[in-house]
């Protein structure tokens, strides 16, 4: 099966603090704010959904078809993906645009302050539907472009091809028809619960109208696993026990390139959907989303552990 994984790819420059912001910004003058934060350098991550989703494919041994746009500032990322066999030929290059970017400063108190510049991200991937063939693709529609995430799953619809509908971070700025046309016939919607419960405020469904909705629903919890509801009912998915958690960010789409895999693979959802955990346990191991690494045997180690 062809996974098509169509989302974002961006740069994280996080900078720290060594202080407090607090003690430079005065309460009586907010309305007149002009501060400057001097940092102790800068870390540049590369990041995204889609970028991040397909390095957790990768490492899972197969192959993800990125569709995304990316700026003139692409050379680091694929150079990356060049370093891990991650194909970039679907990937739009935006020559007047930089790379999606989070500025993200973080104090001794580890509040933040993030700026985020969409950049290339403002265009759309123009991803071909009449390339694909429907028996045998899959595509994966996150965060990214608004308007792909809207009119993707149309298409996809259209042309009979299943999808994965995986809205995100993008849920605030996703109007509710919009998201109820994306969400329906899905074969699977991907969220955590409070995204879901964000779901079900923005378009006044009950949560069996909106399970109805789609194939399966897959409701991530954190350290506390996921849940998936399906035609055989409900089932939880035990989260697989890391290390040591470092840093949660880019878990989630851990869970998805270790879910995608194994249906890539003709394994069943719950099987899929404990692949997804495992994999998602050593993100959290390492600082930043994609710096983890592990070999099959550790792979197959940590996956008996939840049969």
């Amino acid at each position: 099966m062809k996974v098509i994984v169509s989302g974002s790819l961006a740069y994280d420059r996080i900078m720290n603090f060594p202080e407090y912001f607090s003690d430079h910004i005065l309460p009586d003058k907010i309305h007149v704010l002009n501060v400057c934060f001097q940092v102790d350098g800068v870390t540049e991550n590369l990041s995204g959904t889609a970028g991040n989703i397909a390095y957790a494919l990768t490492l899972m041994g197969e192959t993800a078809h990125i569709s995304a746009t990316i700026g003139m500032d692409n050379h680091r990322y694929f150079e990356w993906f060049a370093e891990n066999d991650i194909a970039n030929d679907g990937i739009k290059v935006i020559p007047t645009e930089l790379t999606a970017g989070a500025y993200i400063t973080t104090d001794k108190a580890d509040n933040q302050i993030t700026g985020f510049n969409p950049g290339a991200m403002k265009y759309s991937s123009a991803l071909d539907f009449t390339s694909l063939d429907p028996r045998g693709t899959l595509v994966l529609v996150s965060p990214g472009n608004l308007d792909d995430m809207i009119s993707y799953p149309r298409q996809c619809r259209d042309a009979g091809i299943p999808y994965i509908f995986d809205p995100g971070q993008a849920l605030p700025v996703l109007q509710a028809e919009a998201l109820l046309s994306a969400i329906t016939g899905a074969k699977i919607l991907i969220v955590n619960d409070y995204e879901f419960d964000l779901i079900l405020d923005k378009t006044g469904l009950q949560k069996a109208e909106l399970l109805a909705r789609t194939e399966t629903t897959i409701i991530t919890l954190g350290e506390a696993g996921s849940m998936l509801y399906g035609p055989d009912g409900e089932k939880k998915i035990p989260v697989c026990k890391a290390r040591k958690v470092v840093d949660p960010t880019g878990a989630g789409d851990a869970y998805r390139g270790g879910l995608i895999s194994g249906l890539m693979n003709g394994r069943g959802m719950e099987e899929s959907a404990l692949l997804g955990s495992v994999c998602a346990s050593f993100a959290v191991e390492c600082y930043g989303t994609q710096v983890y690494r592990f070999t099959r045997p550790e792979f197959e180690e940590r996956l008996q552990t939840l049969k």
